[in-house]
């Protein structure tokens, strides 16, 4: 096992789950919930995101081939994708959590899906997977790991949230997004640049 890929592996999920940036939103749509239910509430939808990333990364190679998608446009969509999540995490929008509707215990929507398992973090996982498929249990173990973290990060949200306070979490989650989007960058170039090698062997 590669060690380093592994780590990367590991720190892009995390990255793209961004645990520290659904804080604020979890605060928020949990604030009604009484205080006992809500540590199971966030295992239950952590364990839930775990669910659907972990179908895509078994059978993300046989939707894609079921709709004649390759490996090539994957990279390239999943690199514009974390460099439009990325560019979110820098330069985050005016939307307070407490102005998100709660309506009763919030139930895989919209904790699970999409603040946990979004569009950035599926199409991370089929992107793994997709590269290098021969090395699925290392890509499920880095999944495993980041879910892990994201549980224990929201697990904690309140007490991070009032330890840091709200500018030093909003300044982490920026600089979270500038490795991300570094990531994206990296991501976009090799799969334009696969798809360059394609044209050039025609």
């Amino acid at each position: 096992m590669d060690s380093s890929s592994f780590v990367s592996a590991i720190v892009l999920l995390v990255l793209v789950t961004d645990p520290l940036g659904n804080i604020p939103v979890f605060i928020g749509l949990l604030r009604q919930v009484d205080p006992a239910r809500r540590q199971r509430i966030i295992i239950r939808e952590v364990l839930f995101a775990f669910a659907i990333l972990l179908f895509f990364a078994l059978f993300g190679q046989k939707v894609l081939r079921l709709m004649h998608l390759t490996d090539t446009s994957l990279g390239i969509a999943g690199g514009v994708i974390l460099f439009l999540i990325a560019l979110k995490m820098v330069f985050p929008h005016a939307e307070a959590p407490a102005d998100l509707p709660v309506h009763g215990e919030p139930f895989l929507v919209p904790l699970a899906i999409p603040f946990i398992a979004g569009p950035s973090a599926i199409a991370t996982v089929l992107l793994l997977v997709s590269r290098e498929p021969h090395r699925l249990w290392e890509w499920l173990g880095a999944l495993s790991v980041a879910m892990a973290i994201s549980a224990v990060v929201l697990g904690f949200a309140e007490r991070i949230a009032a330890f840091l306070g709200e500018k030093v979490t909003q300044a982490f989650e920026r600089l979270m997004g500038l490795v991300l989007t570094a990531m994206a960058i990296e991501m976009l170039l090799a799969g334009i640049q696969k798809f360059v090698l394609q044209l050039r062997a025609v």
